[in-house]
């Protein structure tokens, strides 16, 4: 049985989840790869990664190369004499890289795979409305979440849940994964299944303005799976009027009622505690939500502070 020396390349929080497990495991972690530190927020200050101060709170030894053909971090990375590395929420990886431990690189992906392949599954899986997603552990080749895979592991999607919900579940089902593979890894017991492309394959676009923006004459279902498939992040939005004023809104929580009425859709009908938007097939009741400038706060909350007149709508 070879003794793993591990090399674990990540960024965000979900990639801390699966590291501190690999370390709970007594694995031995010769060395971490995170990005390069960037000025974020209103004052630009320099931001670290989740992955950075989880290695840095435990001496592990950090890289954060801006090239990752550069000679000196290949020579830096071949110096960490791995002989597995471990991806999980990094970047793609070139050739020169991934080859390089003895016994090969795996990636962890939330995703059943290969449905699902890209930046943001977790996020998909719910806006597509799927009822069940998971996670899936497969060597890297030259391509973005195609390689052999070795375990997946399955979840049903629960009604209503948010995005950042079903994250913290699949961190914890992919923390598990990620032992399991490594079990067989070290064992030398791993067999692998070719992944096979479909025509009705799904893919896990990256998100931005244009795809988190809400369109109210769409049915409720696909507004209410948008709005809790962008919650708590990057958030869905939408432009509200009213009264010669606009707002960009963003939208965290949402409640469908499905009846037939007349208003016109984007109509924003409030009570004293209640907000809906009228569309198609019923209306988008709002929860939570985000007005500019202001932190996120409950229907309820705002409407404390704010009267909408009859002319207000959501565009």
């Amino acid at each position: 049985m070879e003794k793993l020396r591990i090399v674990f390349m990540g960024t965000p929080e979900f990639a801390v989840g699966i590291l501190d497990n690999i370390l709970q495991n007594n694995y031995t972690v010769v060395g971490v790869i995170t990005a390069a530190d960037k000025p974020a927020g209103r004052g630009q200050k320099i931001k670290y990664s989740a992955v950075k101060e989880y290695a840095l709170a435990n001496n592990l030894p950090l890289l954060q190369p801006t090239n990752l053909k550069d000679d000196a971090f290949l020579s830096q990375l071949k110096a960490l004499n791995a002989n597995l590395q471990i991806v999980v929420a990094f970047r793609m990886l070139p050739k020169v890289v991934w080859e390089m431990p003895s016994l090969g690189t795996f990636n962890l992906h939330a995703s059943l795979l290969p449905n699902y392949r890209g930046a943001a599954p977790i996020n998909w899986a719910i806006i597509n409305g799927e009822q069940k997603t998971g996670v899936t552990t497969f060597f890297i080749d030259d391509k973005i979440d195609t390689g052999a895979m070795i375990l997946s592991s399955e979840t049903e999607i629960v009604p209503d849940e948010s995005a950042g919900h079903l994250h913290d579940r699949l961190m914890t089902i992919g923390s598990t994964t990620v032992i399991e593979t490594l079990a067989l890894i070290e064992k030398g017991n791993v067999t692998t299944t070719i992944q096979t492309d479909a025509a009705d394959i799904k893919t896990a676009y990256k998100l931005n303005k244009e795809n988190c923006k809400i369109d109210w004459t769409q049915s409720a279902t696909i507004i209410h799976n948008l709005i809790r498939g962008l919650s708590p992040y990057p958030a869905a939005w939408c432009m509200i009027s009213d009264k010669n004023e606009e707002w960009n809104v963003k939208i965290y929580e949402s409640k469908i009622i499905l009846e037939e009425h007349q208003h016109p859709i984007g109509t924003i009908i409030c009570t004293k505690k209640e907000m809906k938007i009228a569309v198609q097939n019923g209306f988008i009741q709002i929860i939570s939500l985000q007005f500019p400038g202001k932190k996120r706060m409950t229907t309820a909350e705002l409407l404390n502070g704010i009267a909408f007149t009859t002319e207000a709508k959501a565009f």
